[in-house]
């Protein structure tokens, strides 16, 4: 299972978050920094309404979501390139993980310490970054020294792995991360052998206060609308990526609401949905990863696959055998199904289709696969 590592600065509400993420407490939360120092680890499940549309279809008698792995790291400090504050600690346990989720600081809060004095979130993403940088390039420059010998000796892959650090040393040196480095396939493969921090998928979290999440919604001037604002443009102009908007303390008392409770408490916030809930679609998004649907009697489910993945490779997240023995995939799309409201009526459509092995899946593709072992 794919995870993704929650890392911020100290106090911007990280354990509070993967609380609320896991729907659990099993990350301590407090007003002080470091008060997370062993990773906590917890399996999401990522939310998909059509798992409710699909199962009313089929009388279904229960659903099955997808899921994804949440990490919560202690957070780092200026420095942590160097092991400030347990950072040689905290950087591999980044390491380890898929992609991340950085979480700014985007509410003011006397009673809340920020380890730099005061809130500016473009200025503590470029703490995290210079040391998830930094970090990089020290890797780097130990690899590039360890391949010398090699590279003399005429080594093919270590030739390679030369060419990439001239050209990804510099840009590293210049501030930029690694993913943003413009790199051909044989690069990109590589590039997956020198396990870069800054390699990995990187999404935003603006946590912001409850009494801003609406107003920011709905984008009313304000502080936090600033800070929000500021994020996005930075993120989106120096780090090809997004930023989702939550409040981790109303997300985390969510909680222990039940779904129509919970829905209730947002619409009176002037909120349309979870920002925890877009962000952990964001996060299997940006993972690489899909959903292709199966429903009956006893269960509608989400099955995981990669951007990309063909009709065997899908058939074998069911069952190796399903991937041995593939004849075709019967397989119609969510909103065509749902439009007619059967898969009888799709079959007279047109609009039940019989793929092959070469057909690419789509995520929200309803399958059904004939196999033969």
């Amino acid at each position: 299972m794919l995870s993704s590592g929650i890392v911020g600065l100290p106090n911007v509400g990280k354990s509070t978050l993967f609380n609320a993420v896991t729907r659990a407490r099993k990350a301590e939360a407090a007003n002080y920094p470091f008060c997370t120092i062993e990773p906590n680890m917890g399996v999401v499940t990522v939310p998909d309404p059509r798992l409710d549309v699909l199962s009313k279809i089929s009388g279904s008698q229960k659903l099955i979501p997808a899921a994804i792995e949440f990490v919560d790291i202690a957070g780092l400090v200026k420095g942590a390139s160097e092991g400030e504050g347990l950072g040689n600690k905290f950087l591999s346990h980044i390491r380890e993980v898929d992609a991340i989720v950085q979480v700014v600081r985007c509410f003011e809060d006397a009673d809340i310490h920020h380890v730099s004095g005061t809130v500016d979130p473009v200025r503590d993403i470029e703490v995290i970054n210079t040391e998830l940088i930094l970090a990089d390039l020290a890797s780097c420059q130990k690899r590039g020294d360890r391949l010398q010998k090699l590279v003399r000796a005429g080594d093919k892959q270590a030739k390679a792995e030369a060419a990439l650090l001239e050209r990804l040393l510099p840009h590293l040196d210049s501030g930029k991360p690694a993913i943003t480095l413009e790199l051909s396939d044989p690069e990109q493969k590589v590039m997956k052998e020198f396990f870069l921090l800054t390699a990995k998928p990187v999404i935003f979290a603006c946590n912001v206060l409850e009494s801003d999440l609406g107003p920011v919604t709905r984008g009313e001037a304000g502080r936090a609308t600033d800070f929000v604002k500021a994020v996005r443009e930075y993120v989106g102009t120096h780090l090809a990526t997004e930023a989702v908007v939550l409040s981790a303390q109303i997300e985390s008392e969510l909680v222990d609401l039940s779904p129509e409770e919970a829905a209730e408490y947002l619409t009176g916030l002037g909120v349309e949905g979870s920002g925890a809930g877009a962000l952990i679609r964001a996060v299997y998004h940006l993972l690489g990863l899909r959903t292709y649907l199966t429903t009956g009697e006893k269960e509608t489910r989400a099955w995981t696959i990669r951007i990309g993945d063909k009709a065997p490779a899908a058939a074998g997240v069911i069952h190796s055998d399903f991937e041995r023995g593939f004849i075709a995939a019967e397989t119609v799309a969510y909103g065509d199904l749902v439009a007619l409201g059967s898969f009888a009526k799709a079959r007279e459509a047109g609009k039940l289709r019989i793929e092959g092995k070469e057909y690419v899946v789509q995520d929200g593709d309803v399958m059904e696969f004939r196999f033969n072992v």
